[in-house]
């Protein structure tokens, strides 16, 4: 009989404006998922005590890299200069502090996958995108005649998720259930999750602005990917 040994957290970036799809994701074996939450909470408990930022607060990428997001009750004064607070300078070095942890958690695997599409279809090229690796999450499975649960970000309204697994045939399918839904202000391996998606999106979309981050995938997530970067599917 088939067990189940995947349990994968799957976050989503990209650019609409240029038609790029991101997924990204960490997985683990259940019997991994104690310690692999045990090492990430450790950090933010660590982050408090250095940094001021709350274990509840939530780590949202694309908002405390860009110095968004006022994560810190506690504002380092490393980071202040002549009463400016450098709130971008912070960000990007709590995220790798949090990159360095995903690095060194034992049990932990990442992974990435992109897809271009249109600009003007970038709905379409999501669900295209998720479905591809849905297939390849099947694929894997089967070879390996187990079987996995898929978390998302978000509360489950949209449908792309639901279609996708239930166009599946069921005495065949590897993947328990739809996708279960967590919202990341309340989970903490969704939010590790956010941080893959969006280091594979900087490695791919590059520009000026994320220039500061466009090796992130390389310098700390390669060795964890079986695959050793964002994969096109």
């Amino acid at each position: 009989m088939p067990g189940l040994d995947r349990l994968i957290y799957v976050d989503d970036s990209g650019r609409p404006q240029s038609g790029l799809v991101v997924y990204g994701w960490i997985e683990f074996a259940p019997d991994r998922w104690a310690g692999v939450l045990r090492d990430w909470l450790d950090l933010r408990k660590r982050l408090w005590r250095e940094s001021g930022i709350p274990v509840t607060q939530e780590l949202h990428t694309v908002d405390y890299v860009n110095g968004r997001g006022r994560i810190s009750r506690k504002f380092p004064e490393r980071h202040r200069h002549n009463g400016v607070d450098y709130w971008k300078d912070f960000g990007r070095e709590v995220a790798e502090e949090c990159l360095e942890t995903l690095r060194c958690t034992q049990g932990l695997r990442v992974g990435a996958v992109y897809r271009n599409g249109l600009p003007g279809e970038f709905a379409q090229t999501r669900q295209q995108a998720y479905s591809a690796l849905v297939s390849r999450v099947e694929h894997e499975l089967e070879q390996s005649n187990s079987l996995a649960m898929i978390f998302m970000d978000g509360d489950g309204s949209d449908p792309t998720y639901r279609s996708t697994h239930r166009s599946l045939k069921l005495d065949k399918r590897r993947v328990i259930e739809d996708a279960i839904h967590l919202d990341s202000q309340q989970s903490q391996l969704e939010q590790m999750a956010d941080l893959v998606a969006w280091s594979a999106n900087a490695y791919l979309d590059q520009h000026a602005s994320n220039q500061f981050a466009q090796q992130w995938y390389e310098n700390y997530l390669a060795e964890r990917d079986p695959a050793r970067g964002p994969q096109q599917i």
